[in-house]
């Protein structure tokens, strides 16, 4: 358990925090300016959840810098991305400030592509990140905190910022997805019988 999986496992153990503050049922004060709201609780879990999310990065540069990847940091790391943004991600749709579909299908294809990384690796085959699936991740993210925030600064000027960056992190994970399958698809033997 080197410093690069204690960051990635404490990535893990964030995500419950911010479910926590996302959806407890308490009442929590509001800020209000103008026609924006937004409450205590919801500002906490957006601030969680950035600091969860910038952890994916510096875990996996400390893992290279220091020579510290183990088998381990690559199961634990993808999964710990995962979490995050499923978990965050249902509760932005129990709590209406997303379409349910759009995380239905962001949700699909992190689990497809975890699927095909499996069947990869029991072939002896390491899939690589693309720049389209960065790109994803930057995107899910993006809309994230777009969403977490009440769509701040730009509900102020009538922008639907959030509606948007949603509905592209939609768009590009599901092409990043493609992509990565296409890219792949010599690691799928269909002639195979089960």
């Amino acid at each position: 358990m080197n410093l690069a999986n204690r960051i990635t496992v404490a990535r893990i153990l964030l995500v419950p925090i911010i479910m926590f503050f996302l959806l407890i049922k308490v009442k929590f004060p509001h800020i209000r300016i103008e026609e924006f709201s937004i409450t205590y609780n919801q500002i906490i879990a957006a601030t969680i959840f950035i600091i969860a999310a910038s952890t994916d990065s510096l875990d996996g540069y400390i893992a290279r810098k220091r020579n510290l990847v183990t088998n381990l940091g690559k199961l634990l790391d993808p999964l710990a991305d995962k979490l995050l943004v499923t978990a965050v991600l249902v509760s932005l749709v129990e709590m209406g400030k997303v379409d349910a579909w759009i995380v239905i299908v962001i949700i699909s294809r992190e689990w497809a592509v975890t699927g095909l990384r499996q069947i990869a690796l029991l072939e002896g085959t390491v899939m690589a990140a693309s720049k389209w699936g960065k790109a994803k991740t930057a995107a899910q993210i993006t809309a994230i905190i777009a969403l977490l925030i009440n769509n701040f600064p730009f509900t102020f000027v009538d922008f639907p910022f959030d509606v948007i960056a949603s509905w592209a992190a939609a768009i590009i994970t599901v092409y990043s997805g493609i992509e990565y399958f296409v890219k792949n698809k010599h690691v799928i033997d269909f002639s195979e019988k089960a």
